[in-house]
């Protein structure tokens, strides 16, 4: 086993040349652990660049790390590459840089300054009857669809001073910062945030095979649904980019985006008015929150009968508590509108209810915070971070457990799998050895332990600036063990779902009489707010364990004295 930091050094920010040393990190870290995924273009594209003056392996760098393709060759001054032309000389000669690209009008507006484009367009302004004091925006929208041409710099201006350049590589780069981090959210900056100390990672042993795709078939998916939800925030219809969905893939983790993106388009095909597309979207990604979202218009346009025999085939397969839940509402609903008998569902416990005037308005938690905390019983907003963070804590070993496909790269937040149906699957052994800490009463021993340990350490689960000292005292001397047992098996059961939804605050009450509550939990309504069905699960398990819980309705007085 390796560590994962074994590899190419990452840079310092001392050096003027760190961001190059980053990106050669990462094409080495390419080259080395996934050479088997790149075409002749992209092992062409290592090798050339591993050969390039060191001025012109930094300017490429550079534009890749800026945004978008074309740039003014007057703004790529960089002290440390010097002088940027030559520098650029031999990017031109390999076609990485077009030197003199053509221009669609929009682009030219994208590159020139107010005052440049009233000299380049000034017969084009002068036609259009436009004032010369007219804005960049106005002058944009008047004359983009008079002028179509796609030109070079020197054929709309001249007399231009400057160049534009085009980089022609970033899809190569982007295809190779894709199989390093494993997604496209991260860039660049990781390395320099990581740098300055704003983020700090666990380090993971991990072996060489250890890598966010094993084919060039999965990259290629992975960017054809990147490309198509970037083309439906762009505007296009559902319809037209329903077409270029690519096939059901093996990969439960591309199977889970693919899922995610059909959703979308159905939803959008749905606002659309175009029910009978967004309900073979909703078909087709085949995730719980589609298939609801199908019931639910179908039931809307009358269609109840296919509506019900689809509901009821949700149910006999082991649906998700949220999918159990959002059924237990429609099922009954549908066999109303058909006739059939009525089936009795368990009825939701009552959880216990306060009412509370308080000032305001302002923040309700803040409110009730105030109106309910007491020295010796003090209140704490919590939310979804204490129980998640106490979880995070005595189960770090099986979450940052070294799995192939869990860590492939320096900079995880948390495990690739997280969500992935056999995440708790895989870890189950480990997460049992966890909380059976609980059981000989080890767990607050471990938990500070890996609080001291690893405090900042990046975490799917903990809130470092919310979890400090105090708290996490109060927290291991007042939650009884079987609580957090049987909280953390639910968060195991679905954690996606089930890591929101919890009350919004915690009181303790470290001397509370011996038989009595030592904390309760407390979520918050302000005027006029409902309960969450994420939050009535997590009320209807609270009252199941015995687990202590209150829902606290606040309205804000009018004047006077404030209800208490």
């Amino acid at each position: 086993m390796n560590s994962i930091f074994d590899a190419p050094t990452t840079a310092s920010l001392d050096d003027p040349f760190y961001y190059l040393t980053n990106f050669r990190f990462v094409l080495t870290w390419v080259g080395e652990r996934h050479g088997d995924l790149l075409d002749d273009v992209e092992r062409d594209f290592l090798a050339h660049f591993d050969a390039l003056p060191r001025a012109s392996q930094a300017l490429l760098a550079r534009m890749v790390m800026r945004k978008g393709e074309l740039f003014r060759l007057g703004k790529l001054k960089y002290a440390e590459v010097g002088d940027s032309a030559n520098a650029l000389l031999p990017l031109i000669e390999l076609g990485w840089v077009d030197g003199d690209p053509w221009l669609t009008i929009d682009e030219l507006f994208h590159q020139l300054r107010l005052a440049e484009l009233r000299q380049v367009l000034a017969s084009e302004i002068h036609a259009a009857a436009l004032a010369t004091s007219s804005s960049k925006a106005v002058l944009q929208e008047t004359l983009a669809s008079r002028l179509t041409d796609f030109l070079p710099l020197q054929k709309w201006w001249p007399d231009a001073a400057d160049r534009v350049v085009r980089l022609t590589v970033m899809d190569t780069c982007d295809r190779l910062r894709l199989m390093f981090f494993g997604n496209l959210r991260q860039d660049w900056a990781e390395f320099v945030l990581t740098e300055l100390g704003l983020q700090r990672f666990e380090t993971v042993p991990f072996t060489p095979q250890s890598r966010a795709f094993q084919s060039r078939h999965e990259v290629d998916t992975y960017l054809t649904l990147h490309r198509l939800r970037q083309r439906l925030d762009a505007g296009e219809s559902p319809a037209e980019l329903q077409g270029e969905m690519p096939p059901p893939s093996e990969n439960r983790w591309l199977a889970t985006r693919r899922a995610r993106l059909l959703l979308q388009l159905g939803r959008d095909a749905e606002r659309g008015g175009d029910t009978a597309l967004a309900l073979s979207l909703y078909g087709d990604s085949d995730s719980s929150e589609a298939r609801i979202r199908q019931l639910r218009l179908l039931e809307r346009l009358g269609e109840h009968q296919a509506a019900f025999e689809l509901a009821s085939q949700a149910l006999e397969h082991d649906p998700s508590e949220s999918e159990a839940q959002a059924l237990a509402r429609l099922l009954p609903r549908l066999r109303r509108r058909l006739a059939l008998p009525a089936i009795p569902g368990d009825p939701e416990p009552a959880h216990e209810r306060w009412e509370r005037e308080l000032p305001g308005p302002q923040s309700v938690e803040r409110a009730v915070v105030e109106a309910l905390g007491e020295p010796w019983a003090p209140v704490y907003y919590v939310e979804n971070t204490l129980l998640t963070g106490l979880f995070g804590l005595l189960c770090w070993p099986a979450i940052f457990a070294p799995l192939p496909g869990a860590f492939f790269h320096p900079f995880h937040h948390g495990p690739a799998d997280l969500y992935r149906d056999d995440f708790v699957a895989r870890r189950r052994d480990i997460f049992d050895a966890c909380l059976a800490r609980l059981d000989d009463d080890s767990y607050r021993e471990v938990i500070w332990a890996t609080w001291r340990e690893k405090f900042g350490l990046a975490s799917p689960f903990v809130h470092w600036a919310v979890l400090d000292e105090a708290l996490l005292e109060l927290a291991l001397s007042c939650i009884p063990p079987e609580h957090l047992r049987h909280c953390f098996e639910r968060l195991l059961g679905d954690l996606k779902a089930n890591r929101a939804g919890l009350p919004d605050l915690i009181q303790f009450i470290p001397e509370a009489l011996p038989g009595e509550p030592r904390y309760r939990m407390i979520e918050v309504k302000g005027p006029g707010d409902r309960l969450q069905d994420n939050q009535r699960r997590w009320l209807t398990f609270f009252h199941r364990h015995d687990i202590p819980v209150a829902v606290c309705y606040v309205r804000w007085a009018a004047s006077g004295e404030c209800e208490q």
